[in-house]
């Protein structure tokens, strides 16, 4: 392969304006000015077109478009011999596609935007690869001369010859009640092609669920539903796309066996996760997905569970020798903690033992004590009470008998984000978090690395889940409180932006010495953020505990101990790795009461 670079000229259609600007992109180009057409804005056209065959890559244009809507990359390697799909003139490309094997699960990691959810919907036969060609799409048996020799053409082949059936667990499972209607018992039976629906009811802990109507499931009901619907169906290929979404860690736990029990001989199983634990747990291979988001991605040759994952945290492939991220995503705890921040706890709190009672449900609160310049990390099963318990804090729900929690300002980002303010990101930040957007420090601290800037001119009800989850959690941080309680945090982010959230989160805590109470069930995230853990137990939905805060070590063991599930760590970046059940290290760790470890 000749190594050259390929350029690619990206328009996005949702900021490209040329009826509101002066068209400065066409009279600025040093190419046009000599009389080539480069850049083209045709008459009543709603976008600008670029030549990517004339483009020289001066990024002219790019600093001059007044709505930030052009983007020019140079690939580091000539790629355009690989390119597996494209939407269209100045959009997204896709080069190369993950490789199914049968009887194997396919994980699939990579920031959002890069091309995961295009690839299983190459794979599954709902998107016909265009080989970059979208003006002349190939035919089938041109495409299967391009994938000769690989194991894609022996999966494209059987799609096409033997009609291969396949089923797509969907990202976004908050959809599914505007599709689906009906009792959940009912709609399963109907789904039931496998004779297997009792056995997956079990696994999933669906019992509680079955006789509720789908339209007032909650999330993570709707997420075990839509997982076993998939399951219960007698398909060829298997795909989910985020499982673990909504799910606390023992459901996720449930899930991830669920979805490995449809392994067969001759089927595919293809899943995307950003819980890294967990797909680390799933998989028996991994592709990863590199790229710029929303502007081309790169997919991986495939790899082993461990080196794969490692390949993405390190942001370099060591086959190829490339590096497609300036940073290493590391896991050691000791790099995270600040010395000086962590002797400047001058501020310690306490909290009276609580109660809350509601119908069917009782919270038991021990009394607890924290300090400033500390996060405190809640572990439990969905239904626990870990949001009461935050909702307490914040003063939104009075404790029963009387009970007083200090009396301290408090900033409190809820479970569920909805948008409701009218305009820009930067007309609510401006309304609500003015002094902070001033700050030069809150700038550089939060703002830059949660990529705010990039989205700040958007209109807010348009933001998608993600970019609303990167807002609010920055306009909590920016008004002032001593008491920052943070429900999920990670919901609806990357693998990537998780990690670099939680630094943000660790960072800003320590360096303005205040307190967090955060949920959350990614357990990777956890494990880097806690300087203390709070472990729910008792029977969800029914009668919890809250359990006074504790050390991270000790903690972290009366949790896993409740789930019987043993963590180790990778050696060369620290990352908390489940064991499989019953493996030699499990059954060790175990016989030790060593659930969890802070050392390899």
């Amino acid at each position: 392969m000749v190594d050259t670079l390929t350029r690619i000229g990206i328009i996005n259609k949702d900021k490209c304006r040329p009826d509101k600007c002066a068209l400065e992109c066409k009279k600025v180009c040093p190419l046009n000015k000599s009389g080539k057409l480069c850049i083209e804005v045709a008459k009543q056209a709603k976008i600008a077109q670029i030549n990517e065959g004339l483009c020289i890559g001066c990024g002219i244009c790019v600093k001059r478009c007044p709505f930030g809507a052009i983007h020019i990359i140079n690939l580091p390697k000539d790629l355009e011999k690989e390119t597996t799909h494209r939407y269209g003139q100045n959009t997204f490309k896709l080069h190369r596609l993950p490789m199914p094997r049968n009887g194997e699960v396919l994980g699939l990691v990579g920031s959002n935007g890069t091309g995961k959810s295009t690839a299983l919907k190459i794979l599954s036969g709902k998107l016909k690869p265009n080989l970059g060609r979208f003006a002349d799409p190939p035919d089938w048996a041109e495409i299967l001369v391009y994938f000769r020799g690989s194991e894609l053409q022996n999966f494209f082949t059987r799609i096409l010859e033997e009609h291969l059936k396949t089923a797509i667990k969907p990202q976004y499972v908050d959809y599914i009640p505007k599709a689906v209607r009906g009792i959940v018992i009912d709609v399963l039976r109907s789904k039931d092609q496998k004779g297997i629906l009792n056995d997956m009811i079990n696994i999933l802990d669906m019992q509680p669920l079955l006789n509720k109507e789908i339209a007032v499931l909650s999330g993570g009901e709707l997420q075990r539903f839509a997982i076993c619907v998939v399951a219960i169906q007698r398909n060829d290929v298997y795909m989910f796309d985020e499982p673990s979404s909504y799910l606390d860690v023992q459901q996720r736990m449930k899930a991830a066996t669920a979805i490995r029990n449809l392994l067969g001989s001759e089927n595919y199983v293809v899943c995307v996760e950003h819980d890294l634990a967990i797909l680390d747990y799933l998989s028996d291979f991994i592709c990863c997905l590199w790229g710029e988001p929303a502007i081309y991605g790169v997919v991986t040759m495939p790899f082993s569970v461990r080196e794969g994952i490692n390949v993405f945290l390190a942001g370099f492939i060591p086959t190829e020798n490339l590096r497609f991220r300036e940073f290493e995503l590391v896991f050691n705890i000791s790099d995270a903690v600040d010395e000086f921040a962590l002797l400047s706890k001058t501020a310690h709190y306490n909290y009276e033992g609580m109660t809350k009672t509601f119908q069917g449900f009782k919270l038991s609160i021990e009394p607890g004590a924290f300090s400033n310049s500390e996060i405190i990390v809640m572990l439990g099963q969905n239904g626990t009470g870990k949001t009461t318990f935050i909702k307490m804090l914040a003063g939104k729900l009075a404790p029963d008998e009387g009970s007083k929690v200090p009396e301290l300002s408090v900033s409190y980002k809820p479970q569920v984000i909805t948008a409701t303010f009218q305009g820009t990101v930067r007309g609510l930040f401006h309304k609500k978090i003015r002094e902070s957007m001033n700050s030069p420090q809150f700038q550089s601290d939060v703002m830059k690395p949660l990529k705010i800037e990039e989205i700040i001119d958007n209109e807010v009800k348009q933001l998608s889940g993600g970019e609303l989850q990167r807002v609010a959690i920055a306009m909590t941080l920016g008004k002032p409180a001593d008491i920052y309680l943070i429900d999920e945090p990670s919901a609806y982010l990357d693998s990537e932006q998780r990690i670099i959230t939680a630094r943000v989160l660790k960072r800003f805590i320590l360096n303005n010495k205040k307190t967090a109470f955060i949920v959350e069930h990614d357990f990777i995230m956890a494990t880097y953020l806690a300087d203390k853990v709070v472990v729910y137990d008792g029977t969800p939905s029914v009668d919890c505990v809250a359990r006074s805060p504790e050390g991270l070590l000790s903690g972290m063991n009366r949790f896993l101990s409740m789930l019987n599930i043993t963590f180790r760590r990778d050696p060369s970046n620290f990352r908390p790795r489940i064991n499989k059940l019953e493996s030699v290290k499990d059954r060790e760790q175990k016989q030790t009461g060593r659930y969890f470890t802070l050392d390899e």
